[in-house]
């Protein structure tokens, strides 16, 4: 029998990016990326949270709240074509991380690096090496427990090994760097260095940009080499 099942939303992501471009494909990629769990007003019970302390990482079981689907969130297609795969061929949709799937939920495993009691905001989860937007609502929080959810001889299909792009080399002038936080240049060159763009563009002209940390961010891509264009106030 069919069933259907009312989902809260106990906490939102805050986090350096506030679209979708330039945001790590999987979770720990960037582990200098910092964003924060903030519960919503509901949920903000330290108690909910004891235990908590003793892990090193937590699953966030999330929303893809941004992705566009067709029919208004109600049709979905048994096939999506992963970027991974150079879009020309179809997988099926449980084979792959697609944002565009009936349930749109995500799962991301990021570190865990404090708990902090705020006099405004309740318990809020300080957290390290997330792939999530600005305001992503969070569905629940659970511990990552190494014996049961790391299986090192697990078989990894078509993403088996890490994006054939190889990391970029960063060429960043000193007078642009100096607009970025001191406590966001590790992070953004991370970004940068994964290679920020669609998987099927390669324009050596062509100049992107995207918002971090309140930032617009541009830069262009030749070869192997990345260079920041312009940092603007975003």
């Amino acid at each position: 029998m069919s069933q259907d099942f009312h989902m809260r939303t106990v906490a939102r992501v805050r986090s350096d990016f506030s679209s979708k471009f330039g945001v790590p494909r999987q979770s720990g990629l960037v582990d200098a990326l910092e964003a924060a769990v903030v519960f919503e007003p509901e949920y903000r019970n330290a108690a909910a949270l004891r235990g908590l302390e003793g892990f090193s990482h937590v699953w966030l079981v999330w929303v893809f709240d941004q992705a566009v689907r067709e029919g208004g969130g109600k049709s979905w297609s048994p096939t999506v074509r992963p970027p991974r795969l150079g879009g020309n061929a179809r997988l099926g949709v449980f084979a792959t991380r697609s944002p565009f799937r009936p349930n749109p939920i995500a799962l991301s495993a990021v570190a865990l690096t404090g708990i902090e009691e705020t006099a405004d905001l309740g318990p809020v989860l300080h957290i390290r090496g997330a792939d999530l937007m600005d305001g992503t609502p969070i569905l629940d929080v659970k511990p990552y427990i190494p014996y049961a959810d790391c299986v090192p001889e697990a078989l990894g299909g078509f993403a088996a090994e890490p994006p054939d792009r190889e990391a970029l080399t960063v060429e960043f002038p000193p007078e642009l760097l100096e607009r970025v936080p001191p406590d966001r240049r590790e992070a953004l060159r991370g970004v940068l260095a994964l290679d920020p763009r669609p998987r099927y563009q390669e324009d050596p002209r062509r100049v992107y940009g995207f918002c971090f940390a309140g930032l617009e961010v541009k830069f262009s891509v030749e070869g192997t080499v990345l260079r920041v264009r312009d940092v603007e106030a975003g």
